[in-house]
């Protein structure tokens, strides 16, 4: 640093070899006094300046970060796009369902047979069934009949008769199953068989959902990630808990609207079933033994890199948002749900990057579903391109003066993390930047931004810095 500002001299001296002292007054007007300024001042106003600068700081000259300029770096260091991902049809996350409702264990009938169900003495006038009123959340209506509900082996029990193995038909269909069986068993003639049967209640399917959204659609602020998370604004805690899907809508959609709808911003834009039979969780563990093995492997060599987890097979990972033209590919049997499946939004409140430098600094969230590139970073952040850099962003080596006259930092690098525990230092040069759209890389989670001036700036910053602190001060003490 003081190698580089001793070669100012020339500058603070004249070219006729005559050494300038205190009392030398300018002259020529004040037009003169103008442009001979710089070389009234004393040599005690010049260690002052010097002064001021080695306490401000100049850090593009005693902190250098070697970077590579993002020209010359390899496509793999860059973040994948996503202002081109589009929603997928939402209508592949639910089931198609039958146009009759076929009849399953834990649904309720209601069933009336005259003369046996209720029984009634010979000679006596029937009773009228009775009529029940759905909830008022149901979307079935008013039902007639007692209440019998279908067995777990989808037998339908009723007196006087057998069994009778209903699973798998409509209302038409067990009707007529009833009929025939009171008229095989000699206990009604076939003008007296005329059975009703209706629906009281659908079989319900019970899930369990978790949502690290809270369930809504809102998300994290422009603000610093800091003050809502990690200074305690949000404790972070998933929401949820057992849902119950009627028959035919027990799908990924539905358990999703009965929660509070899609992912919100504060979420990642997919979403996570795991399964709840033994073979399913049975397969996820195999998966991380498998992983936990290879992981002790690579911990006995101290020069081999430690394994990342894998995404898990056997965890159905759906995509909410794919570039135009894909589909996610859904089977009806993926986006069932049975008893005890989990369906799980996962939090996305990792996906940050941070500031130093003479950005102000902080941590700041990522967007969810557009890039953002360096320039919408700073502007993130509170400091512009062409922005000035406050005390608590640092300073060039301009001292004092740098807060009345400074020209704006043109330097940026973004630091980002590599595998192994690496690290690559990616250069911006803002001037191109601004005018090429191709030199803005896009941030990726876990980023961090360090604004610095170039050293020709740092200089610029010092020449300005030193006139209007002591050039204008000697004018005006020489007038």
């Amino acid at each position: 640093m003081n190698k580089s500002i001793t070669n100012l001299g020339p500058v603070l001296s004249r070219t006729d070899g005559h050494d300038l002292g205190d009392h030398r007054v300018c002259r020529g007007g004040l037009l003169g006094s103008l442009r001979t300024g710089l070389r009234c001042l004393s040599a005690k106003a010049v260690a002052a300046v010097l002064m001021a600068g080695s306490l401000t700081g100049c850090s593009a000259l005693t902190q250098p970060i070697d970077g590579v300029p993002a020209a010359r770096l390899p496509q793999q260091y860059f973040a994948e796009p996503k202002n081109d991902l589009v929603p997928v049809d939402i209508s592949a996350l639910s089931l198609e369902p039958p146009r009759e409702y076929l009849i399953g264990p834990d649904d309720i009938l209601g069933v009336y047979i005259e003369g046996v169900l209720p029984f009634n003495p010979p000679n006596a006038p029937p009773e009228p069934p009775p009529v029940n009123f759905p909830d008022a959340e149901s979307t079935l209506p008013p039902s007639i009949g007692y209440p019998i509900a279908v067995q777990e082996d989808g037998s339908l029990a009723l007196p006087l008769i057998e069994p009778l193995n209903v699973d798998g038909l409509t209302l038409d269909q067990v009707r007529d199953a009833i009929r025939d069986a009171y008229i095989d068993n000699d206990i009604l003639r076939p003008e007296k068989a005329r059975p009703i049967v209706t629906v009281i209640k659908e079989r319900t399917i019970d899930v369990i959902v978790v949502r690290e959204d809270g369930g809504s659609s809102g998300g994290l602020t422009n603000q610093s990630v800091g003050a809502q998370f990690v200074l305690g604004g949000s404790d972070r805690s998933a929401t949820g808990g057992l849902v119950k899907l009627r028959a035919y809508q027990n799908d990924i959609l539905h358990a999703l609207v009965e929660t509070g709808g899609l992912p919100g911003l504060s979420a990642k834009n997919q979403v996570k079933v795991l399964r709840a039979n033994e073979e399913n969780k049975a397969a996820r563990e195999a998966f991380l033994k498998k992983f936990r093995a290879q992981r002790q492997a690579a911990m006995l060599d101290p020069c081999a890199c430690l394994p990342k987890l894998p995404e898990d097979p056997n965890i159905l990972k759906i995509p909410l948002r794919l570039p135009p033209g894909e589909s996610p590919n859904l089977t009806p049997e993926q986006i069932t749900l049975k008893d005890g499946d989990i369906v799980y939004i996962e939090s996305r409140a990792t996906e940050i990057f941070y500031t130093g430098g003479l950005l102000p600094g902080g941590q700041f969230p990522l967007p969810r579903d557009y890039d953002l590139d360096v320039l919408g970073a700073m502007a993130l952040a509170g400091q512009g391109v062409y922005g000035s850099v406050g005390r608590g962003g640092g300073g060039g080596i301009g001292g004092i003066g740098g807060q009345i006259a400074t020209i704006p930092p043109g330097r940026l690098f973004i630091l980002r993390k590599t595998d192994c525990n690496g690290q690559v230092a990616i250069e911006i040069d803002l001037t191109k930047a601004i005018n090429d759209p191709k030199s803005r890389p896009l941030i990726q989670a876990g980023d961090t931004l360090i604004l610095q001036y170039k050293p020709e700036e740092e200089l610029l910053n010092f020449g300005l810095g030193t006139f209007f602190t002591y050039g204008i001060q000697e004018l005006l003490r020489n007038n």
